[in-house]
């Protein structure tokens, strides 16, 4: 199993420990006050070993999922990113010369696709490869949102659908873990593969929690789905909980977790570590619909109702059987991702 080990794991922890504190820190981003002025310091921080075997598609990958922090967060434009990069050692001379270079070029390209630009970082020999980032924003306080104005009533909106590690991992062994391949190759084509690859690697942008008035967000990573939403419900302001009725997952990764069997079956928990995830958007009931239309139209997407917010004890809650959807409808579909 690909491990994703990120900084998070460490920050689950951090918040975990403050949160028990009562320091109120809960947070996908930190945010600062500037003292003597109307702006916060809203700031995030990510790192990975590699989890794909194209080190410019894991540089867009790290970058993608440093940014999800700030999104998260609602902010919209990242003033400045650091890349991180630890080198490893086992690289020969001509595998640095060639894989650095191209991590470098993955991971700025995706911030210059975002709005924004690397300048600084820090480079170190390691022993494992590791790589990531920092993002950093100045805003004023209506250009970010405190994920913590759940209400009875709200509904839950995921931008992005599950199974992704999967789909990552599926690739993987295709290339070059056959005993592991064996496993699934009878259920999955090597074709059905590369398109849940290109499906998992597509990224998108949500923009558009201010308009519709989002109550709060968070990134879907490695906690899953369940995982991240127990993480949001924990710091809302009102005793509510989140009940969990749908789980939309990438089509024909259902049939990989099927054939494969466990770890993987803790998707269908909502346990399953996403790479690149989605947001996870509180959402009045009202503006709920309209924001997926626009994600639709804006980023021809789709995104799905998962939940609503209910009366609890700021907990999130899996029903026992919920409701699971494959995406794209119609997977074979020539030419089409969605």
């Amino acid at each position: 199993m690909v491990i994703n080990c990120r900084l998070w794991a460490a920050g689950f922890l951090i918040r975990t420990y403050f949160n028990n504190s009562q320091k109120s820190i809960g947070l996908d981003s930190c945010v600062l006050p500037v003292p003597g002025s109307e702006y916060s310091l809203i700031q995030t921080t990510d790192f990975f070993y590699p989890l794909v075997d194209d080190p410019y598609v894991m540089g867009k990958i790290t970058c993608a999922n440093v940014l999800s922090d700030l999104y998260a967060m609602g902010v919209v434009d990242c003033s400045n990113m650091l890349m991180l990069l630890g080198v490893s050692q086992k690289l020969t001379e001509k595998e640095r010369d060639v894989v650095v270079p191209l991590v470098m070029s993955g991971f700025k390209d995706l911030a210059t696709e975002a709005g924004t630009s690397v300048n600084g970082g820090q480079t170190v020999m390691n022993p494992w490869m590791t790589i990531g980032g920092v993002a950093t924003s100045i805003c004023k306080k209506n250009e970010f949102i405190m994920p913590e104005a759940a209400e009875v009533g709200d509904v839950l909106v995921l931008t992005k659908p599950l199974g992704i590690q999967m789909a990552v991992n599926a690739h993987q062994w295709l290339k070059s873990v056959p005993e592991k391949w064996n496993k699934i190759s009878e259920v999955v084509s090597e074709a059905e593969v590369e398109m849940l690859y290109k499906r998992a690697m597509s990224s998108m942008r949500a923009q558009l929690m201010h308009k519709y008035e989002a109550h709060g967000a968070t990134d879907v990573t490695g906690f899953g789905l369940l995982g991240h939403a127990n993480n949001l419900a924990s710091i809302q302001k009102k005793p509510v909980n989140f009940l969990i009725s749908k789980l939309p997952i990438i089509a024909n990764v259902k049939r990989i977790v099927d054939a494969y069997g466990s770890p993987f079956t803790n998707l269908y928990q909502g346990l399953a570590a996403e790479t690149s995830g989605g947001l996870l958007v509180i959402l009045k009931k009202k503006a709920a619909d309209s924001f997926i239309k626009e994600i639709i139209e804006r980023d021809g997407m789709p995104a799905w109702k998962v939940g609503e917010v209910v009366e609890g004890e700021r907990k999130a809650v899996l029903i026992d059987q919920p409701l699971i959807v494959e995406v794209p409808e119609n997977p074979s579909a020539e030419g089409s991702l969605w």
